[in-house]
């Protein structure tokens, strides 16, 4: 594999993770560049993963020989970051989410298009053992069809979190707020089982903090192509903060997985009868089910990143499929700036 050298767009809280990130890839990659436009920032983040600072990313393009722009800033600038690396012939890693709405991760994929780059956008949770066993299974057919899905993210956010930067809970900056910002990883593991979301109805409020023009609390049911139905809980305003959860339920088998860990499994393979007769609460995770639980265990938030960044960088080489396209995370946007939009209008809104 080739050795790719990085640059990082923005060095705040998730800038300062990718750069352990690809420190732990220093086999693969190599940070040659952070920008901010806060110099010291980009500085004080070189000092510990390398690279040299720069006030802007076109300052970085211009001085150093770059492969890879990973985009961290915030969420409303992720377009115009992505699409000045794409124009420059750079390959592009973008921290979730894409953008803050449908049209503007569109212009990030003619931007893609035109340059015949490849772009990813962190999902990382699609990488955790717990994910890939319960997608692993709903492809294989062992949950049947695949009805219907919860998408639960009960967290906290205090007054400082959204008071410690001037773009936190705006909608130009951030797009969103608990579902936008918070939820929308737990949101992206819904789709990427149920499929490609076609209509949403939701509520959502501002009830718990004050200074912020975003929600702190949103609820939904999502339609999705197959009929199957979701619904869509997240709050930052569940004081101490509770766990993220996915659930997935079919007609032969059905998953929660609880802050990353898979909390309980249930499949039936093809071929082999169900219990007709089991009612709902009788049945607990089995033995074998408590094997598959312990698999799921070992990932942790770095390994999911540094497992998204090694399938990209083989992609790259031509060696491994793309997990996470800009298609698939903008199926994840629209399904939650829809639930925004039927929020305000009080109306079911069909999905683009």
């Amino acid at each position: 594999m080739s050795r790719y050298r990085i640059a990082l767009a923005g060095a705040g809280v998730i800038g300062r993770h990718h750069g352990m990130v690809i420190s732990q890839l220093s086999a693969a990659v190599e940070l040659v560049a952070v920008a901010d436009v806060v110099v010291e920032r980009a500085a004080t983040l070189t000092s510990v993963h390398g690279g040299r600072p720069y006030p802007s990313l076109g300052d970085a393009l211009a001085a150093e020989e770059i492969d890879i722009v990973v985009v961290c800033t915030p969420t409303g600038l992720h377009g115009p970051v992505a699409i000045e690396a794409l124009a420059a012939g750079k390959h592009v890693i973008i921290e979730k989410p894409a953008e803050i709405t449908v049209a503007r991760t569109d212009e990030i994929i003619r931007a893609r298009d035109k340059a015949g780059k490849l772009v990813t956008v962190i999902s990382q949770h699609r990488f955790d053992p717990s994910t890939v066993r319960v997608l692993s299974a709903i492809a294989a057919g062992e949950f049947g069809r695949v009805s219907s899905g919860i998408a639960a993210i009960d967290w906290w956010r205090g007054q400082s979190y959204y008071d410690s930067g001037d773009w936190r809970g705006t909608w130009d900056l951030d797009g969103g707020g608990a579902l936008m910002n918070q939820g929308v990883h737990t949101v992206d593991l819904l789709v990427a089982a149920l499929g490609k979301p076609v209509e949403v109805f939701a509520y959502a409020g501002t009830l718990a903090h004050e200074r912020i023009e975003v929600e702190d609390v949103a609820a939904g049911v999502v339609r999705f192509e197959s009929g199957a139905l979701g619904v869509l809980h997240a709050t930052t305003s569940a004081y101490p903060g509770l766990s993220a959860r996915l659930h997935v339920h079919g007609d032969r088998g059905s998953a929660v997985i609880d802050n990353d860990q898979l909390a309980f499994f249930h499949a039936t393979p093809v071929g082999e009868s169900i219990e007709e007769k089991l009612m709902g609460g009788t049945r607990t995770v089995s033995a074998t089910d408590t094997d598959s639980v312990a698999a799921a265990n070992p990932g942790s938030l770095s390994d999911a990143h540094r497992l998204q960044y090694l399938n990209f960088l083989g992609a790259l080489e031509g060696t491994d499929r793309l997990v996470v396209d800009l298609e698939t995370n903008r199926q994840s946007i629209a399904a939650i700036t829809g639930a925004y939009e039927s929020a305000r209008t009080g109306k079911p809104v069909k999905l683009a």
